[in-house]
């Protein structure tokens, strides 16, 4: 839960600082070109300094789904598996009814 928790604090400080610059950017006084100008040179920058820290951001978040959907396909097939049994025993359970009434 640890990876987890420090996963989530990277994503949420990364955004933090995507939206303080563009925030920063939109709201100061100056022509929209400009803003628009240093918004993208904002981000490129942010991408070249943090792209090591994306990188690995994404792939903790691909890992962590991959994991989910392993996670939730077992749930699934257990699932599965208890419906088929529980069918199967209520079949057994008809059969000897039948069996005892001479059906």
């Amino acid at each position: 839960m640890s990876k987890n928790k420090s996963f989530m604090f990277g994503m949420g400080l990364i955004a933090g600082v995507i939206g303080g610059i563009t925030a920063g950017v939109l709201f100061a006084p100056k022509p929209g070109e400009e803003s628009r100008k240093q918004l993208k040179d904002a981000a490129i920058k942010f991408y070249e300094e943090n792209s090591p820290a994306i990188n690995d951001a994404k792939k903790q978040a691909l890992e962590s789904i991959d994991l989910m959907k392993y996670k939730l396909e077992r749930q699934l097939r257990k699932f599965s598996n208890m419906i088929k049994s529980k069918k199967l025993l209520k079949a057994k359970e008809l059969e000897e009814l039948e069996d005892d009434f001479g059906y």
